[in-house]
């Protein structure tokens, strides 16, 4: 099978090395891709939001199944254009990946489908704002509803931050609070069947111990010792079934990957927000522990098939990713430092710690930063303390001037 990935980003990387040990596959295309997906993949150049010269593309490699990584180039239709060409494509229509373009929309499907989540508003105006940021009261949960790369929300106890953060979008969504821990837990579906993947949980803050600004994520780990063994189930039918349920009942079925962000309140399970793809960080873990092999399961949810599938195989070990940043992320990144120490994890780490590219650019020969999050180390291991210390000890020898990463991904659920 010859598969072509669409993307740049250390999720596309791990899904590239997912495929690249698959043994269907038979040509590996990433486009526009990064310098560590070049060691995996064939690298090809494309607009990944123009989904005219990404279906073109994919007919000219003769691709068999198409891979859309990223949110923006699904809201965008690009698998539409791919669909129309007659290529088998992972990743939901224009109008299914509004489950993530649109917190507004989001919020209708779920209440439609009775999923269970936070009470919340729909604000355009500053009275509007004003009403229910008095109605729930801090801590103030503001967000964007359109896209924001992971950046888009704001929680607070500053009353004037929440009111900031509201004006500067055209249309925001204000919540309740969720008390309680979040998971991360993914779901391939191709409108009918859904099948669960293995919950992770990642952390937003930039620093240590939850603190500073939210980013697009600085770490994950998988599998969660602490939580209740019939969690997958339970969010499988009160809150997947439903909405893939509900995606078709509305004529826009929902095929590709449904990622449910949750918190596990004293009230049970609420659905934070819904996304229409991977999730970075929490791919790098879950495909880690993944046995069986990745394309047939994409290729199942692209054309229908998945409930012929055999149940998916996981590891016992753990994963646990820590995310190196660059220089001043999440404000402006500085890019274009060198970056050392790859070879030094190939050499020493692997097979049970590995770099997963991100933000990364070549510049002569060196490889270079190019964006915010930069890399992302992951490492399994017998258990969590083990995958732990192979990953910080990956991070330990790689060279980034002025980065920055948290050093305490899977601590507390590790007993660290």
């Amino acid at each position: 099978m010859k598969v072509l990935v669409i993307g740049s980003g250390a999720r596309e990387h791990a899904l590239c090395r997912s495929l690249s040990l698959d043994p269907d596959v038979t040509a590996l295309y990433c486009a526009p891709g990064n310098a560590g997906i070049a060691e995996v993949a064939e690298l090809h150049p494309v607009d990944a939001l123009d989904g005219t010269a990404v279906s073109a593309l994919a007919v000219r490699l003769g691709a068999e199944l198409v891979v859309v990584g990223p949110e923006a180039p699904l809201v965008a239709g690009v698998a539409d254009a791919v669909r129309e060409a007659g290529i088998p494509v992972f990743g939901p229509s224009r109008e299914a990946a509004q489950l993530e373009g649109s917190k507004a929309f989001a919020k209708d499907v779920m209440a439609a489908a009775g999923v269970p989540t936070a009470r919340s508003y729909v604000c355009t105006t500053e009275a509007e704002v004003d009403e229910a940021l008095d109605a729930f009261g801090p801590p103030y949960v503001v967000k964007d509803d359109g896209l924001a790369a992971g950046k888009g929300v704001v929680v607070t106890s500053d009353l004037a931050a929440a009111k900031a953060h509201a004006a500067a979008c055209e249309r925001v969504v204000i919540e309740e609070f969720l008390d309680g821990p979040e998971v991360s837990l993914f779901a391939v579906t191709d409108g009918e069947t859904v099948v669960p993947l293995q919950p992770a949980q990642d952390f937003k803050r930039a620093l240590d111990g939850d603190e500073g600004p939210n980013t697009g994520g600085m770490g994950a780990y998988s599998p969660l010792p602490w939580a209740d063994p019939k969690l997958v189930d339970e969010v499988m039918e009160t809150v997947l079934q439903p909405t893939v349920d509900e995606m078709r009942r509305r004529g826009t079925p929902f095929s590709g990957l449904l990622y449910a962000g949750l918190a596990i309140t004293g009230r049970g399970v609420r659905v934070i927000e819904f996304n229409a793809r991977f999730g970075d960080p929490e791919t790098q873990v879950v495909l880690a522990r993944l046995k069986t092999p990745l394309a047939g399961v994409l290729l199942g949810a692209a054309n229908g098939t998945l409930a012929d599938l055999e149940p998916l195989r996981w590891s016992g070990d753990a994963a646990v990713t820590v995310v190196i940043a660059s220089h001043n992320y999440p404000g402006t990144p500085r890019t274009g430092d060198p970056i050392t120490g790859l070879d030094e994890v190939a050499a020493q780490d692997a097979p049970h710690a590995y770099v997963l590219h991100a933000g990364t650019g070549r510049n002569g020969g060196s490889v270079v930063s190019a964006g915010g999050r930069v890399l992302s180390v992951t490492a399994t291991g017998a258990g969590l303390v083990e995958a732990r210390d192979r990953a910080y000890r990956a991070v330990a020898r790689i060279g980034l001037d002025g980065s920055q990463h948290r050093t305490d991904i899977a601590a507390k659920a590790a007993g660290a």
